[in-house]
């Protein structure tokens, strides 16, 4: 399938698909609807209610790794330790990558050192990133993880319902539901309906939350 790098409106880049109509990100700022969703509403939220020394998450779409290089930079700074795990079964190719310059778009230095890390080190491998955070990237399909109560957070960053509404079905959401340990959060910049409805019948408790900028609402779910 084509893709295209196109510039979001917080001046950071996405890939953009065009037999979809459908961006990686949201085409008003990648890093900032990132930050919003996933570092803020995801993983601040978890860290404010529960107060862990270490926490495990897992991203559904690791995709650019922008995901990733942000929460990298925050356990970095909060001397936090993180498993993190992300599962793509297409991985994006390394002229991509640096054609999106993520590094740059959150401030260059360091960040450019560890966001090549998170790309160039192995698939399939827990491998140290730094000494607060450890990566295992798995190239499979979101319906092969069989993982139980394995994780504190999940980042649910598939591609959108529109496209692919089988990753947003209920029998997914009993999944991510088994993978989460109790009071275990997952976070996603959706907030269709039906998306809200397979979270409930799963299990969760859902919440509607203000969105990143140019989009309203987004959804978190709590494990009881």
């Amino acid at each position: 399938m084509k893709r295209e790098i196109t510039r979001t409106g917080d001046g950071s880049y996405t890939i953009f698909l065009p037999e979809w109509n459908e961006h990686y990100h949201s085409k008003h700022g990648a890093v900032q609807e990132a930050l919003h969703v996933f570092l803020k509403t995801g993983l601040e939220h978890y860290l404010v209610k529960n107060k862990p020394g270490k926490i495990a998450i897992l991203e559904i779409g690791f995709g650019t790794g922008l995901n990733a290089l942000l929460t990298l930079l925050e356990a970095e700074n909060e001397k936090l330790r993180v498993d993190y795990t992300g599962v793509e079964a297409y991985p994006v190719e390394a002229r991509e990558l640096e054609l999106l310059d993520y590094s740059a778009a959150v401030g260059g230095g360091k960040a450019s050192i560890l966001f090549e890390k998170l790309h160039s080190c192995a698939w399939e491998k827990r491998e140290e990133i730094s000494p607060f955070f450890r990566l295992q990237k798995e190239k499979k399909f979101f319906k092969e993880i069989s993982e139980e109560s394995a994780f504190d957070l999940i980042y649910f960053d598939a591609f959108g319902p529109r496209v692919q509404p089988e990753l947003w079905s209920e029998e997914v959401f009993v999944n991510m539901y088994k993978c989460l340990r109790n009071n275990g959060v997952l976070v996603t910049y959706s907030a269709k309906g039906s998306v809200r409805r397979a979270m409930q019948a799963a299990g969760f408790a859902v919440e509607r939350l203000p969105g990143p900028p140019g989009k309203r609402e987004m959804l978190r779910a709590t494990k009881a």
